[in-house]
């Protein structure tokens, strides 16, 4: 009996083991439908990364970055905010071709809570992974998103401090997207999640989520001033073994949630691409800044197998424009083997996207229709 038992055992964990699943690592990157459109080009001369647009209920589009502080001098000429920068600055737009500068709607000097404000010394002699020296502290605002809440009419700023100073969330007090903007009370003496790049997901029925770098999800209460539940990690098909990945944001479409991430594909061969992590004994070279999709029916998971969707577009988020059209931002990643490509690198920059087959990939045609005329 005993046996038996032992046996049937044996065969149970054989047979979940053979039902894990992961996703697909092989990253496409030859393959240039899905790989952002050599027509599109910065929108507007402006240093700026991780660019976030919305369409607000006014009928105007408002964008956001990381940016660098105006009229800085930097030790060896590239611009950068790796360290430190002044805050949260806006364009808009009323038809993504001509944007109007709105200036610093959020500053570290004048908006910010203490802990914001506090900062982290830089060890002498630091430099960014692009080897830019670094000076005076870490307390940069980085990633910042605009969001209009439909359900309470809400503006609303998710963003987060370099340093490790955690993400946050801010609400305007105007009802308009420039703010002013104060923190949430769940912020006010500490982050409302201690990494960076947290997004916010409205649901259709007016919940709100956090989703948070890169893995988890907590639903905020009704009132938007603080999470109604603790951070739940949400229930993904890995990698084996996952890679680092950031730039989390969520939507929906065809009746299911979408999970975007941002992964780096590895060169393993010649012609050969993973999305599996360096291998640091090889030196396998960084090679594209790419978006992966995963598709689920509830916002904490389970997603299924993430599938490539667009090849150096990655930190970005989706929108759909007034003609119902959808789109991707981007910023033009200089780090990696084709980020050598871009003759100009870390300015906003749309991508066209649509959906073929429910999956998501660059519009080459809108793409040359819209670059393509003035």
């Amino acid at each position: 009996m005993k046996k038996t038992i032992f046996l049937l055992l044996a065969i149970s964990w054989q047979v979940v083991a053979q039902e894990a699943k992961f996703s697909n690592p092989m990253a496409p990157v030859t393959n240039t439908e899905l790989t952002v459109p050599k027509e599109v080009k910065p929108i507007f001369d402006y240093w700026l990364r991780d660019t976030y647009v919305t369409l607000g209920p006014d009928g105007t589009y408002y964008l956001t970055g990381t940016t660098a502080t105006p009229n800085r001098v930097f030790p060896i000429g590239n611009i950068h905010c790796w360290d430190y920068n002044d805050g949260l600055y806006m364009w808009k737009s009323k038809d993504l071709k001509n944007w109007t500068p709105m200036g610093l709607i959020w500053s570290f000097e004048k908006d910010a809570a203490e802990w914001q404000k506090q900062g982290k010394p830089i060890k002498e002699g630091a430099k960014s992974l692009n080897n830019d020296p670094l000076e005076g502290q870490y307390r940069a605002l980085w990633a910042p998103e605009l969001h209009y809440i439909k359900s309470q009419k809400k503006w609303m700023i998710v963003t987060c401090i370099n340093g490790g100073a955690g993400s946050f969330i801010l609400e305007s007090i105007s009802g308009k997207p420039e703010g002013p903007y104060k923190n949430i009370a769940g912020n006010t003496t500490k982050p409302i999640y201690g990494n960076i790049d947290a997004s916010l997901f409205e649901d259709d029925n007016g919940e709100v989520y956090v989703v948070a770098h890169n893995h988890f999800i907590a639903k905020m209460n009704k009132d938007l001033s603080d999470l109604e539940e603790p951070y739940q990690k949400i229930k993904e098909t890995p990698y084996n073994p996952e890679p680092y990945i950031e730039g989390v944001f969520m939507t929906k479409h065809h009746g299911k949630y979408i999970l975007m991430q941002t992964v780096w594909s590895v060169r393993t061969g010649e012609n050969e691409f993973t999305y599996l992590p360096v291998d640091k004994k090889t030196g396998n070279a960084l090679h594209s800044y790419d978006v992966v999709i995963a598709e689920a029916y509830s916002p904490y998971g389970p997603f299924n197998e993430r599938y490539p969707a667009i090849l150096q577009g990655g930190h970005n988020n989706l929108f759909v424009d007034k003609k119902g059209d959808w789109w991707s931002t981007t910023f033009f990643n200089p780090r990696g083997e084709m980020g050598k490509e871009f003759k100009i690198t870390c300015r906003p920059g749309l991508v066209p996207v649509k959906w073929v087959n429910n999956k998501l990939q660059p519009d080459h045609a809108r793409a040359k229709k819209f670059y393509g005329q003035k």
